[in-house]
């Protein structure tokens, strides 16, 4: 184990500098998105094959070569240091072809993906439908009686997965006196926690002015709740959902994770930390349209329905539409519009995964950005990946 001295000369910090207060703030995400489950209660998801994972590939001259972001010359390494990157790993055609890893980085570490949970949770809830254990067209209630008298009360299960549930509810991060607050105290991320659990904060959550199926707002209670309803569904917890249907079938090669709350319940939305590696599998398996290794984990027909179908409206309407201008949200994976067909999950802080089906590649950006939100610099990282999957 590494003396004192060795993780401050690593980090920057003392590890008892690192608190339930302060985890996902700099500098000390740096270590902590790294090991999230010694700040949260986390429940494992076991690998297939846990052997250890095979070296590192030399990026070569890839992290020389020049990139134009926004008409700023630099080079692939520039961006990525500029841009807090923890880990950048790069498949081609199946086969990883460069790793470029921090020095406060390992190799093989299960790092926090927030958001992308999201659309790691819409695998699962694919999986399910195509054993007909789950109808995105029922509503929630069928899942989830007593989210009657909630903004849930009427709406479907397609609403929550395409993020077009009305809600009267805003996605504050900064603010800890905010409902969101209230709402990450729930999910035990915040200091102050144990007063109130994941899904009892979000049946109290009212329905907005206006109706279900509207313009793309993201709510991330829309995503837990989701994972609510899967446990549900199939009588399994969300970690052996996980487990089961895409962790082992995948082949992913380290184990994984998801913080719950003082129930149990999964962290759906925002709590399951992999490897970089691991993540770029799931990419892959999404462009070989739900293969992996000869074996299906989706049906092609859902995988169709995620890449093609989406609301033009409600993203331009939406939350997102600064982002890819000609862009659709389904099944919690965006679409970005371009000819190239690529389409990329996205989490706070400066996570992606990002494919391009037209050059057969598939990236990951793990990253500790001290902002949860960066608008300009979100931009930036679609035209790098576009830029680097050019070259490739």
């Amino acid at each position: 184990m590494a003396s004192q001295t060795e993780f401050e000369q690593r980090y920057g910090f003392r590890r008892n500098e690192a608190t339930l207060a302060n985890w996902r703030f700099a500098p000390y995400s740096k270590w902590s998105f790294q090991n999230a489950g010694e700040f949260v209660p986390s429940a494992g998801i076991a690998c297939a094959d846990c052997a250890v994972e095979s070296p590192a590939v030399d990026p070569g001259t890839l992290l020389a070569q020049p990139v134009a972001i926004e008409g700023r010359q630099e080079t692939v390494a520039d961006f990525l240091q500029r841009s807090d990157t923890d880990a950048f790993v790069v498949m081609k055609r199946g086969e990883f072809v460069g790793d470029y890893f921090a020095p406060h980085m390992d190799h093989a570490a299960a790092h926090i993906v927030f958001s992308i949970s999201k659309s790691l949770t819409a695998i699962l809830a694919g999986s399910l439908e195509a054993e007909g254990l789950l109808d995105p067209a029922a509503p929630v209630t069928r899942y989830i009686p007593e989210a009657e008298g909630s903004a849930y009360g009427d709406a479907a299960v397609q609403h929550l997965l395409d993020m077009t549930v009305s809600l009267d509810f805003d996605e504050t991060y900064l603010d800890p006196d905010s409902a969101f607050g209230r709402y990450r105290r729930a999910m035990l991320w915040n200091p102050g926690s144990g007063q109130e659990t994941l899904l009892p904060f979000i049946l109290t959550i009212q329905k907005g002015l206006h109706p279900h199926g509207g313009p793309f707002r993201y709510r991330s209670p829309n995503s837990d709740l989701l994972g609510v309803i899967l446990e549900r569904a199939s009588g399994r917890r969300y970690a052996e959902l996980m487990r089961e249907r895409l962790w082992l079938p995948l082949g992913a090669k380290r184990p994984a994770s998801v913080t719950v709350d003082g129930e149990g319940t999964a962290r759906a939305a925002g709590g399951v930390s992999v490897s970089p590696r691991d993540l770029a599998r799931v990419g892959e398996m999404m462009r070989l349209r739900g293969v992996v290794n000869g074996r299906r984990i989706v049906p092609e027909s859902w995988i169709r329905d995620t890449l093609t179908v989406g609301s033009e409206a409600a993203w331009k309407t939406g939350d997102f539409a600064h982002l890819v201008e000609n862009g659709r949200y389904r099944n919690k994976w965006y679409q970005t519009g371009f000819d190239s067909g690529a389409f990329f999950a996205i989490g706070i802080h400066g996570q992606w995964l990002y494919v391009d089906p037209s050059t057969e590649v598939v990236m990951v950006k793990m990253s500790s950005q001290p902002e949860p939100v960066d608008d300009p610099l979100d931009r930036q990282c679609v035209a790098f990946f576009q830029a680097v999957s050019a070259m490739l």
